[in-house]
């Protein structure tokens, strides 16, 4: 008989995905993830298969636990002004922020598993922008790449630049 697990799946997941945030898949190492998450190298083999299978799982959960629901409530922002500042102060920024754009950036061209992750996400992003009327048909798309590319840069003045957008797109429609 085995001996039962002597770590947190969940937690060490949830860890993982600040791991590979951080230092990327490439820069991230079985030895960092040993170091990083304390958990055995044979523990992390027996249960996600491999790194790629920890990172799959990392991006799962960081797609289910910050980015779909975050994306989620841009629907329900009360302008397409306060969503897009919402998205830029926010998408992508819990514990594990950028590991979505750094997945689509760094993997999804090479991965079908991560690119399909990353197309969810992106998806979700969208969705949130476009039930704002004032998005009108097809804008959601451009919105959700400025977001992304002030998520990308990093800009501190993001949620202003997008809430000016929004005005002088509301004001031409």
């Amino acid at each position: 008989m085995g001996r039962p697990r002597a770590f947190d799946e969940d937690e060490t997941v949830r860890a993982a995905a600040r791991v590979f945030a951080d230092r990327g898949f490439e820069g991230t190492s079985v030895d960092d993830l040993v170091t990083g998450l304390g958990v055995h190298r044979n523990s992390l083999y027996k249960v996600f298969g491999s790194k790629r299978g920890l990172y799959l799982a990392a991006l799962r959960r960081h797609l289910d636990e910050e980015v779909l629901p975050g994306a989620a409530a841009l629907a329900r922002a009360s302008g397409l002004g306060t969503a897009l500042a919402q998205a830029a102060a926010a998408f992508d920024g819990g514990p594990a922020a950028g590991l979505l754009v750094l997945a689509a950036a760094e993997r999804g061209p090479h991965d079908p598993e991560v690119a399909a992750l990353v197309e969810e996400g992106l998806t979700a992003l969208e969705a949130g922008l476009a039930a704002h009327p004032e998005a009108g048909p097809g804008l959601a798309p451009a919105l959700a790449a400025t977001v992304l590319g002030l998520r990308l840069r990093r800009s501190e003045g993001g949620p202003a630049q997008l809430a000016a957008l929004s005005r002088r797109i509301t004001s031409t429609s």
